[in-house]
């Protein structure tokens, strides 16, 4: 299912939250409410950890992660580093790396299996992404944009991006990742898809201004309605349980 919230005011849960298949990650502050519905939604399944990015909150923008690995940005405090180190499973990876662009999560959008990043990013960043989230990596555009990080979603079922992606960019696209696309919107018509959700393979959360049928059409590309947690969290207990024993 997708869940409409607000993060105090704010409709770009995007930009507060971070959501994989192994860990949710939610800005310290912001109402409890926020994070209580991450939880209740979550808890059961992966841990849901308050934290802040470099001291600030906008940390969906500037992290980029999948089940395997998390990419923090140089200006992580060594603090931060540890206690997502200390609250993340023993089998994610939590690698800081320098990048001059450091809104990783604006440059860089992935799933388990492949990341689609800003053409301007290091050759060394790269092959970071590559190591540590265990991807492959294309430098994109999205639409025409080079923030390919906030101007599509997509999990291992699906995936949303700008509504002016042409019928080519979506083929290319959609073969690249594996997974069925969908041009649309957030927000009542936000083209920043990224900023106005967080999404995996089970789940989204989306900004409280999203409509009926953007909910609908988020439902089906991502197939929320058949996705049951099950068997993907199986696996993922199978190997949370081998880790903590």
């Amino acid at each position: 299912m997708a869940t409409r919230i607000q993060f105090e005011n704010s409709c770009e849960v995007g930009v507060f939250s971070k959501l994989t298949n192994a860990y949710c990650l939610v800005a310290i502050g912001g109402s409890e409410n926020f994070y209580s519905i991450f939880e209740a939604e979550l808890a059961d399944v992966i841990p849901v950890v308050k934290t802040s990015i470099g001291g600030t909150r906008i940390i969906g923008r500037l992290c980029a992660g999948n089940k395997k690995g998390l990419l923090l940005p140089h200006t992580t405090t060594d603090q931060e580093l540890q206690h997502l180190r200390n609250s993340l499973p023993d089998q994610v990876v939590v690698q800081r790396i320098d990048e001059r662009l450091s809104a990783l999560g604006n440059c860089i959008s992935c799933n388990d299996h492949v990341a689609l990043t800003h053409p301007d990013l290091d050759k060394d960043t790269e092959e970071l992404i590559a190591d540590v989230l265990g991807v492959e990596v294309f430098r994109q555009t999205v639409a025409g944009n080079i923030l390919v990080g906030s101007y599509c979603a997509f999990s291992n079922r699906g995936g949303l991006v700008h509504p002016h992606t042409s019928i080519e960019d979506l083929d290319e696209l959609s073969t690249l990742l594996q997974v069925p696309l969908v041009a649309g919107t957030v927000n009542r018509g936000s083209e920043v898809i990224a900023a106005g959700m967080t999404v995996n393979d089970w789940t989204a959360f989306c900004g409280s201004d999203t409509t009926a049928t953007e909910l609908s059409v988020i439902e089906s590309v991502f197939k929320l309605r058949e996705a049951q947690p099950s068997s993907i969290v199986d696996e993922m207990r199978k190997s949370l349980i081998d880790s903590y024993v």
